[in-house]
């Protein structure tokens, strides 16, 4: 049998590259004569923006403090032994660069044993532990603290999280068999899978503190200070610590039903993490912490091995890394300061993006539109969120009136435009009404000024080819709702120089949204694997396939809408809008379906009715059924789903040999943020290679044996 030495010694050879944290023991007194108290703090060296993780050497070294504290305990050298982090951050879990590298189950047993071993020493000393959480604390992190016997959190922690079912793991370290045992099943539930499905919902110290997970909250200023305080009360018996009893009858069985409604309500079954969680949460109702551990190291190891984490952590590391560093991007020396904004348009995609400007720029922004009620109410809609931001406590009333100050609006572009740095335009979506816009623009406009188009498919190019100067446009779309989605596509148009898309990056950075550079191709990235995606499905309901099969053919890829509920989302004018552009690009492959025409033009907003009775879920509106007119090919959920995943690996096939963006990740990237797709899927290139679809339809997979799946 392995000592954990020698699991985490064998560990840390698979890992030569491990950010390694330090665990440093120091003594002090505590205060009112409370005793000699040891306190580990874990630092890996760096300041807080590399946060502090747990890979195998951490783990040793964690390990070794503790053979110090353990020894000091049980001579009665120490009263207590306190675990904390470096300045905000106390310590964000495994590093998932290790995960990554394991090619065997066992390699991937040993590590979620190796952390169990080290971290349940903490619960087993002769003396009482305490976990202070002075700042970010996620997956292991916590872990940690949970094996503590109590724990304190600070009210400037801002992001405290299990977020493994998110990634495709499970909390591994004694998070699923702990955590309901500490503050009930229905609770566990929602941090573990709730918040993780939830887009990765993240907790403030003050939830940590009310959830009962913390026994004790204080400020952030002395955290540490006002902790050590109440150590010392706890330990000379003058602060009792009650925690309420735990129901484990009915509410344990109903906290994991639920749980399990909601992960089919946002995987559908397609990703194993969130259920294997439910399990062991199911199990630690008898409080066997041991048995749970043991179940959480074959979940570990079993997920670990499995393509859904490899996708997850691929799309993790998009986000995290390429979503900040844009492939294809000019150097950012070239790009120009922008001192103010104008908006072209006051509709309510000009006033969101307005909006958005102002807050994130902090200069002036300026609308304009074509009568002053229209200019008016663009404006009155910034206000009126600022208001909201106000009244939530988000900005102070001095903030607020500055922001306030900044907006504005004029009917006379010459007037608006004559000092503005960078303008969007955000009117109709039609390339006449564009054209016109620009030129009236680019007569009034400084000549350094970028003219940037939030078009969602049209050639940016060609909007720009009757101006002066088209190396200053550039394409700059957003999706809705803006606030939310984090995707900006810049596009390159034909003539497009790099100064301008510099410039236009530099501006996506400071507005906190993820750029990809994108080809001026039709319907760019998103609109246009989505159109062929919808498309797919509009041909086989054309064709003769029921609504309800064609929506439940798609379900296994627990996508988080339906294709028809995003089409109502998006508005079935401007999915329609969006198949006439690509039919016009490339007919062969993008048709425009009769029903979906026949549906805007009797004005409706979608396919389905939403009634109170039926509890709000989504049925064929008997209007749209009348009107749908099909053939008589009927299709089975796997003929349709294999059909639309044909479809889609083909659309991203061609779409890479044009050269739209420049790789399969970039694709990816732009799905996962732009529309939502799940982290397991790791956008989708990573799910068509696992399903044998690319190869099927392309002959080749998207992405090496290893990224993104299990290396060879």
């Amino acid at each position: 049998m392995s000592t954990t030495a020698e699991l985490l010694k064998g560990a840390a050879e698979l890992f030569p590259d491990e950010v390694v944290t330090s665990a440093h023991v120091r003594h002090f007194e505590l205060p009112a004569g409370a005793g000699r108290f040891a306190l580990i703090t874990l630092d890996n060296g760096f300041d807080h923006t590399k946060p502090t993780t747990f890979g195998p050497q951490s783990l040793a070294n964690l390990n070794t403090a503790i053979d110090q504290v353990e020894a000091e305990a049980a001579n009665g050298e120490i009263v207590g032994v306190g675990i904390t982090g470096k300045p905000f951050i106390f310590a964000v879990g495994a590093d998932l660069k290790g995960v990554e590298l394991l090619k065997k189950h066992d390699e991937a047993l040993a590590i979620g044993k190796g952390g169990h071993d080290v971290f349940k020493r903490l619960s087993a000393l002769a003396v009482p532990t305490f976990a202070y959480y002075n700042g970010a604390a996620m997956g292991g992190g916590v872990e940690v603290g949970l094996h503590c016997t109590y724990r304190t959190v600070s009210k400037a922690l801002p992001a405290f999280s299990l977020p493994e079912v998110f990634l495709g793991l499970v909390p591994g370290w004694g998070g699923c068999a702990i955590l309901p045992n500490l503050i009930g099943a229905e609770k566990a539930v929602s941090v573990i899978i709730e918040n993780s499905l939830n887009q990765n919902r993240q907790l403030k110290g003050k939830q940590v503190f009310e959830l009962g997970i913390a026994d004790a909250l204080f400020e952030g200023a002395d955290f540490l200070e006002q902790s050590l305080i109440w150590t010392a009360s706890v330990l000379n018996g003058s602060v009792t610590v009650d925690r309420p009893e735990i129901d484990r009858g009915e509410a344990w069985d109903q906290a994991v039903a639920k749980g399990r409604l909601v992960a089919d309500s946002k995987v559908h079954g397609a990703a194993p993490a969130a259920y294997r969680a439910l399990d062991i949460i199911e199990a630690a109702k008898d409080g066997d912490l041991q048995k749970g551990f043991d179940a959480e190291d074959q979940a570990l190891a079993d997920l670990i091995m499995g393509g859904e984490l490899r996708s997850g952590i691929y799309a993790f590391n998009l986000v995290q890394k390429r979503g900040k560093r844009p492939a294809g991007a000019p150097d950012k020396s070239l790009a120009r300061p922008v001192t103010k904004v104008g908006v072209v348009g006051a509709g309510l995609m000009a006033s969101q993006l307005a909006l958005l400007f102002l807050r994130r720029l902090e200069v002036p922004v300026v609308l304009t539109d074509i009568d002053q009620e229209r200019v008016d109410k663009g404006v009155g809609y910034v206000h009126g969120e600022i208001e909201k931001l106000l009244g939530k406590g988000r900005i102070n009333q001095d903030k607020a009136n500055r922001l306030k100050g900044l907006v504005s609006g004029v009917l006379d572009k010459a007037e608006g435009f004559a000092d503005a740095d960078f303008i969007i335009e955000a009117v109709f979506e039609e390339m006449g009404v564009k054209q016109k816009v620009f030129a009236e623009v680019e007569a009034v406009a400084p000549a350094h000024a970028i003219l940037a188009t939030n078009t969602s498919s049209l050639s940016v190019s060609e909007m720009a080819s009757k101006l002066q100067h088209p190396e200053r446009v550039v394409g700059f779309h957003f999706f809705n709702p803006v606030a939310i989605l984090p995707l900006l596509e810049i596009v390159r148009g034909e003539k497009t120089d790099d100064a301008s898309l510099a410039t236009a990056f530099g501006v996506a950075k400071k507005l906190k949204k993820t750029a990809v550079l994108t080809k001026d191709a039709p319907a760019f990235v998103v609109n246009r694997i989505l159109t062929r995606f919808m498309g797919e499905i509009q041909n086989v309901i054309d064709e003769g396939t029921s609504v309800e099969t064609a929506e439940k053919a798609i379900e296994p890829l627990g996508l988080p809408m339906s294709p028809l509920v995003l089409l109502e989302l998006v508005g079935p004018a401007i999915g329609l809008h969006v198949s006439e552009t690509l039919n016009r690009a490339f007919p062969e492959r993008f048709i425009v379906s009769p029903n979906l025409k026949a549906v805007v033009e009797a004005g409706k907003r979608g396919f389905y009715v939403y009634k109170p009775e039926n509890g709000f879920k989504p049925e064929l509106d008997p209007e749209v059924a009348a009107l749908l007119v099909q053939g008589d090919s009927v299709l089975t959920e796997e003929q349709v789903r294999d059909r639309v995943l044909d479809a889609v690996a083909q659309e991203i096939g061609l779409m890479l040999e044009e050269g739209v963006v420049a790789e399969a990740q970039d694709i990816d990237l732009c799905l996962i943020t732009g529309a939502g797709w799940p982290f397991h899927l790791g956008g989708i290139t990573p799910y068509l290679d696992r399903e044998g679809v690319s190869e099927r339809v392309n002959g080749k997979r998207f992405l090496a044996q290893g990224v993104a799946s299990v290396p060879a």
